[in-house]
């Protein structure tokens, strides 16, 4: 099975998104925050990463750049979560080598549809 890891440093919010993970039928794998993700990818491979932006301490864009710098995890696709939403505060995402993003409120249906768009072969990515 294909395995997503949640870097989100809001319990509530990182239960849900497991949950949703596990109904979308992937296994969640979880950090608290970015440095536990950034070694939680590098120990297990997973097929996509979702990055919570704004976390206290190393921020998600940090994380982003230091998986992109390491080889066991630069060619894991990273999907950013996060609440801003301006033209630069994505830009400034995709600029620290995310994939692509959501952004937070979203749905449990755009969630999938974003799941899928990255983690099935011959699915193009944001």
């Amino acid at each position: 099975m294909k395995k997503i890891l949640i870097v989100e440093d809001h319990a509530d919010m990182r239960e849900l998104l497991a949950w949703q993970i596990e109904l979308t039928g992937f296994v969640p794998i979880t950090a608290k925050l970015a440095k536990e993700g950034v070694e939680k990818a590098i120990a297990e491979k997973p097929d996509l990463i979702l990055m919570d932006v704004m976390m206290p301490g190393m921020d998600g864009r940090e994380a982003v750049r230091q998986l992109r710098a390491h080889p066991e995890t630069k060619d894991i696709p990273i999907l950013a979560a996060t609440a801003l939403f301006r033209t630069a505060d994505l830009k400034t995402c995709l600029d620290a080598g995310c994939n692509g993003y959501i952004v937070k409120p979203f749905t449990f249906q755009e969630l999938q549809v974003k799941l899928r768009e990255f983690i099935l072969p011959g699915n193009g990515a944001l």
